[in-house]
């Protein structure tokens, strides 16, 4: 089972601007192994298949060899192999299910720090021409009235009619402006939660898959290759076909 970590970033508004920062987070990238399909083995007998039999006393003189006894399974703990075995394979299972939605939902996030980084840098370039324009205006004021003396008086009214016009409609490009970056903050901050959200599941995932898999090393040194009697195998199957029906009837 292996992890990776990789960082997803949280966007955050400042002042008049825009500024992202990032916030570490590591990823659970989950590689489920699949379980051995058994993993418990049947008592077995071998025979010699080079006996003889001797004609004088009519003994075989390579009888039938049995391998040394294997300490079988009890019934009991047959039982508890199998229905571990068939737990650990529905966690595996439900468990990648939860790693592509969760992989899902970190795609998800990073495609909308990235929308609004591109509108936080959008917003800082429409304040630094918010700016300039307006530095230009009050220029032009001042030079108006440096210069007011030496104007007739239409002129003078012509000017200052001029500047009027061009500062109601800075006012409300500004007003514009503000309001884009007020609905920016707030998007920001949905973000961050988003990001908390997704870091939560991640996290949790993680140790989920953790857990999985001290469940199924545990499984293995009590289940794996360890011998059992077929027909216990048989009575638990039944066993269990029965509990399952009578659950579905339910």
């Amino acid at each position: 089972m292996s992890r990776s970590a990789d960082p997803v970033p949280r966007c955050q508004s400042t002042g008049d601007g825009a500024e992202v920062k990032k916030m570490k987070m590591r990823t659970t990238i989950v590689a489920i192994a699949s379980l051995i399909a058994c993993g418990l083995v049947q008592a077995q007998i071998a025979t010699n298949p080079n006996a003889k039999v001797d004609p004088k006393n009519n003994k075989v003189s390579r009888p039938v060899v049995e391998k040394p006894k294997q300490k079988l399974l009890t019934r009991d703990e047959l039982r508890a192999c199998m229905v571990g075995r068939a737990d650990n394979e529905a966690e595996g299972k439900k468990i990648k299910e939860e790693e592509a939605q969760v992989t899902a939902q970190r795609t998800a996030v990073l495609a909308e720090k990235e929308e609004l980084t591109k509108r936080g840098n959008e917003i800082a370039a429409s304040l630094n021409q918010l700016k300039s324009e307006r530095d230009a205006l009050i220029k032009s004021g001042e030079d108006a009235k440096a210069n007011a003396a030496k104007m007739t008086k239409d002129e003078l009214k012509a000017a200052q009619e001029a500047y009027q016009a061009k500062a109601v409609e800075l006012d409300k490009r500004i007003e514009a402006h503000n309001k884009t970056k007020d609905t920016y903050i707030s998007d920001s901050q949905g973000f961050d939660a988003k990001v908390e959200a997704y870091n939560k599941r991640k996290d949790e995932l993680a140790t989920r898959v953790d857990k999985y898999l001290e469940t199924v090393d545990e499984w293995r040194t009590s289940c794996q290759n360890k011998a059992y009697d077929e027909l216990d195998e048989k009575a638990i199957k039944k066993e269990l076909d029965a509990k399952a029906a009578a659950g579905q009837a339910k």
